[in-house]
């Protein structure tokens, strides 16, 4: 699967859905996501529907931002500690509403906007570089 964005993150982007989203005013995280998440881009709205696949990793506030003709960017991220073992496909990024029930969903991240994906933890740090490719991380 290519990196994608959520069809309710679409719409909240949009004013349409609950939770709207702005990119450079909202705080925005990222978290990495195990293999084990089947990803439904049509009906996963917000972060429990992923929660479970995030183990024990703190998800990161995205720096940097920019918004350039629809196309996002923002901050390489890094990750301390990433389990030993565990089998990371995905970075996941969503809007940090304080309630994980109301933090609407916004992209899925594989490795063809970002480098170092899939990955094997090792117990070290992960860096995560986004592309530098037109689209960046994402493209509306």
């Amino acid at each position: 699967m290519a990196g994608a964005l959520y069809d309710k993150g679409r719409e909240a982007f949009l004013g349409v859905a609950s939770g709207s989203i702005n990119w450079i005013n909202d705080e925005i995280k990222a978290v990495l996501v195990s293999s084990s998440y089947s990803p439904n881009l049509a009906t996963h709205q917000f972060l429990p529907s992923v929660d479970a696949r995030t183990g024990s990793l703190t998800a990161q506030v995205l720096a940097s931002k920019t918004a350039t003709a629809g196309v996002a960017d923002a901050a390489d991220v890094t990750f301390t500690a990433v389990p030993v073992g565990m089998v990371i496909d995905y970075v996941l990024l969503f809007k940090n509403d304080g309630k994980p029930n109301t933090s609407p969903l916004i992209a899925l991240i594989d490795s063809g906007s970002a480098t170092g994906l899939p990955l094997t933890g090792s117990g070290a740090d992960v860096s995560i570089v986004w592309s530098n490719g037109s689209n960046k991380i994402f493209k509306l």
